[in-house]
C-alpha cells in the first residue's frame, strides 16, 4: 500500500506563476540535501520569484520519495 502526504506554502497569492521546477529524491542522503538544492537553484536564477512551494512525500514498502515543486514567476519572460 502506498501513502501520500502534501504540504503547500503559498508565498504570493497576488502573482500568477509562469514556470515551475521539480526537485525530487529517493535516497536518504539526497532527501536530506533537497532544501539546499532548492536554495542553490533559486540563487542561480534570481529572475525567478517564488509564488508557491508544494512538498510531497510518497512511500511504499521499499521506497520513500520527497519532492519539492517550486512554482515561480520569471520576470524575464514575456
Amino acid at each position: 500500500m502506498a501513502a501520500n502526504s502534501t504540504g503547500i506554502l503559498t508565498v504570493r497569492k497576488d502573482v500568477k506563476f509562469n514556470g515551475l521546477k521539480i526537485f525530487s529524491a529517493t535516497m536518504v542522503a539526497d532527501r536530506e540535501q533537497l532544501g539546499e538544492k532548492v536554495t542553490k537553484w533559486m540563487a542561480e536564477h534570481p529572475s525567478c520569484k517564488p509564488v508557491e512551494f508544494v512538498v510531497t512525500q510518497s512511500s511504499d514498502e521499499a521506497f520513500h520519495c520527497l519532492a519539492i515543486t517550486l512554482f515561480y514567476y520569471d520576470d524575464t519572460r514575456k
